[in-house]
């Protein structure tokens, strides 16, 4: 029986923690916080609970998997799956509304249709083809398999974009989410509706590759679902999976580095001085000078990617029940998406936010049926272009979100008992990300700048897991690291994926 150490208890380690358990290996969780989830925490006040991570669960399939194989209680038997319909209400600035079903291909372009006008619905639903056809192309390498050697091959887009023949001009084709919507959508409304969902994960936009259309199809073909109680649930359920497959936790416990030892990873250095030794180590948080050895990518690696955005949260203690008709999720759109794309991602504060809107109907959220717990959240800066221990800078934003996310709760402002702001500044100092930013899907395209370090480095001994690693942030994705990274580790450096 071997000896692993995995580095951070969020999801993406756990999971990979729980399938080694069951694999027959002996392992040990060391995580420098209190408690296990990463960035799937809660907050609770006076009986109001919210989450401080994501709000809603897509691509089940992936954590279904992980309990059918660590278990005999399957992921409904741990947790309540719920599925949110409509999916999503979405504001644009122009005044109009749609609300958009959960996992309905053709119900999302009837409500288009109805909402923005004929023809709307079409053109979202040829976008949403060609989606599909980046998805087949790209499922598999992407996802599926640790990342390949030749992992050059993803730098191509797969998304098709249309190619546009122009009078007395080269024809062009889209190659980010914005040209997308400009050239392909032709209605300003839909161009935000798939910049939002972008914008959601981190991802500008402007330069995000257009294989980014794997966003919103996965949401709309695999659907939303939200966990009874809040998404620490989930993470509580993974934690117990853990435990009971006997995997241990040491809380409080900060690693500051990864031992080398005849030229592998042999173990962990803890902040006391303390050294743990292991055969293997799983490092399941963000890389960070120091922590790892040098050697661990070579010049044809992929990079550790920097600079991504942070995520500005608001929670509401709410007097007054949640009206019959709520949403659970609405997306209110700014007004001038590429304004704010320049200041997110330039370092500055937006003036008008995307704000993201989450009611869920859920009894476990709140002290009684006379109140409500509402969460608002927006992608920013990440802390350090922006100072967000600044109170006044704070309190500003916040107040901002308020206002806008007004226009999906009736009477908002005259409702509040009490506010919790939580931004890049806090999630930096509790899960030590640089600037507190938050890990993007892996993308294909433009010449493989959106892909992650892969799950096996070049020490012999240590892998990645995570959203900082192949294939991404994101409660799926990391989920699919844990599953890739205890594949390598059972069957060895030549596992491609289960099939």
């Amino acid at each position: 029986m071997a000896r692993i150490a995995v580095i951070g208890a969020g999801t993406g380690a756990m999971a990979a923690a729980a399938r080694l358990a069951v694999a027959g290996e002996k392992v040990t969780v060391y995580e420098r916080s209190a408690s296990y989830g990463g960035s799937v925490g809660r907050h609770e006040h006076e009986g109001f609970v919210f989450d401080t991570g994501p709000g809603l669960l897509h691509l089940p399939a992936v954590q279904r998997d992980l309990f059918v194989k660590t278990g005999k209680e399957s992921l409904e038997q741990c947790v309540s799956l719920i599925q949110v319909d409509p999916a999503s209400r979405h504001l644009f600035a122009d005044g109009t509304a749609v609300s958009l079903p959960n996992a309905s291909r053709a119900g999302v372009a009837a409500a288009l249709d109805g909402a923005l006008g004929a023809g709307a619905g079409a053109r979202w639903s040829d976008f949403m083809d060609r989606a599909r056809d980046a998805w087949d192309r790209s499922r598999r390498p992407l996802l599926e398999e640790p990342l390949r050697p030749d992992h050059r091959v993803l730098g191509r887009d797969p998304y098709p974009a249309v190619r546009q023949r122009r009078l007395l001009r080269p024809a062009r084709q889209a190659g980010t989410v914005a040209e997308i919507g400009a050239w392909e959508l032709a209605d300003p409304r839909l161009a935000a509706l798939l910049d939002g969902y972008a914008l959601a994960h981190g991802l500008d936009p402007r330069t995000a590759p257009a294989s980014a259309a794997l966003l919103p199809y996965m949401e709309q073909t695999f659907g939303s679902w939200y966990v009874e109680g809040g998404m620490r649930e989930l993470a509580r359920a993974v934690y117990e999976r853990c435990v009971a497959r006997r995997v241990t936790f040491v809380f409080g416990a900060e690693v500051v580095r990864v031992v080398e030892k005849d030229g592998r990873a042999a173990g962990v250095e803890l902040a006391d001085g303390e050294v743990a030794e292991a055969d293997r180590v799983v490092l399941g948080v963000r890389p960070r000078p120091g922590l790892v050895p040098g050697q661990v990518w070579g010049e044809d690696d992929v990079a550790v990617r920097a600079g991504a955005a942070g995520r500005f949260t608001v929670m509401l203690s709410l007097r007054g029940g949640r009206e019959a008709d709520a949403v659970h999720r609405t997306v209110v759109h700014g007004a001038d998406g590429a304004a704010e794309q320049e200041a997110v991602f330039g370092g500055r504060v937006a003036a008008h936010p995307t704000v993201t809107v989450l009611r869920p109907d859920d009894p476990a959220t709140r002290p009684d049926a006379e109140h409500e717990a509402v969460t608002l959240t927006a992608t920013t800066a990440p802390q350090g272009p922006v100072d967000w221990r600044d109170p006044e800078v704070r309190r500003r934003f916040a107040d901002v979100m308020v206002e806008r996310a007004a226009a999906a709760v009736p009477g908002l402002r005259e409702r509040i008992l009490h506010t919790e702001v939580r931004t890049p500044a806090e999630t930096e100092a509790e899960t030590g990300a640089e600037g507190g930013a938050v890990p993007p899907p892996v993308l294909a395209g433009a010449a493989g700048a959106y892909l992650h370090p892969g799950n096996l480095t070049r020490l012999p001994g240590l892998y990645l897991a995570g959203g900082w690693a192949h294939p991404g942030g994101g409660l799926a994705h990391a989920g699919m690291s844990g599953t890739l990274v205890a594949g390598l580790v059972v069957e060895g450096d030549g596992f491609r994926g289960s099939r």
